[in-house]
């Protein structure tokens, strides 16, 4: 969701350091950010990124400061259940429920191989990007750069960086089409580089894994990630549950799950 603020960051926030890379990396923070994207340039390199995606991706990337002063002021996230269910879902509920009916064949596949329902993923769809309007504007490899760059949580965001070249690597997006929100968020539902490795499935069968374009492929990834994370078959996803728990897998905000399973609820009841 692409609002003052993100809140997969906040969820990000929360996360310890990953443990330190190579020790040719230079540490954050250290040097000109030039020299430190040359010397991230040779890790990814032994890690086995391309040479003709690294040049291609990573060359002349300047550092974003306005990323990073977005990091730093973060504020919490306050807005209770109410008010917060109360903005987001009256305005989505009708597209929603015609969505479900223009993909009702897809969703119905996508419900028979992961058995997540529709009413989830389209609820998800609508609070991420009003159904894939709102993807961010923000170049994502620059975003990444920037924030791995600074020394407030650089090892988490190196490692997005690095998954973001294997998202170019293996044909899914060209790098100049990797854009979306601020903290590298990527795609209809807002993934990041980490998640579209794991869980970005190829739905429509074109041989790439699409979640900025191909609706099939946003749906259907969408749904192997809850089903990744142990959703139930069959059953409802009302707090306290455990389809409930999958949903706060995705955000860990309380609000926001509560949010996302009112919405699926709500468009379950719709005509």
């Amino acid at each position: 969701m692409n609002s003052g603020f993100s809140l997969k960051a906040l969820a990000l926030s929360a996360l310890l350091a990953i443990p330190a890379g190579p020790a040719f990396a230079l540490a954050c923070g250290t040097g000109t950010f030039e020299v430190w994207l040359e010397d991230f340039k040779k890790e990814a390199a032994s890690k086995g990124i391309s040479p003709p995606v690294i040049a291609t991706s990573l060359t002349g990337l300047t550092l974003d400061k306005a990323v990073i002063a977005r990091d730093q002021n973060q504020k919490v996230f306050s807005q209770s259940f109410e008010e917060f269910s109360g903005r987001m879902v009256p305005p989505r509920l009708t597209r929603g429920s015609n969505m479900l009916k223009q993909y009702g064949s897809v969703l119905g596949r996508i419900e028979q191989t992961y058995g997540v329902p529709g009413e989830v993923i389209v609820a998800i769809w609508g609070l991420e990007t009003d159904y894939g309007v709102n993807l961010g504007k923000f170049q994502t490899l620059r975003s990444l750069a920037s924030l791995a760059y600074d020394c407030r949580r650089s090892d988490l965001f190196k490692a997005e960086l690095m998954d973001a070249l294997r998202v170019i690597d293996r044909g899914d997006i060209p790098p100049q089409d990797l854009r979306g929100a601020w903290a590298g968020e990527i795609g209809q539902t807002q993934f990041m580089p980490s998640s579209y490795i794991k869980y970005a499935v190829d739905f429509d069968g074109n041989g790439r894994r699409d979640l900025l374009r191909s609706v099939p492929d946003v749906l259907a990834s969408t749904a192997n990630y809850l089903a990744s994370k142990g959703w139930q078959r069959g059953k409802d996803w009302e707090p306290g549950s455990a389809n409930f728990a999958v949903i706060k897998e995705w955000n860990k905000s309380e609000v926001y799950s509560r949010t996302i399973g009112y919405f699926a609820s709500q468009l379950a009841r719709a005509p």
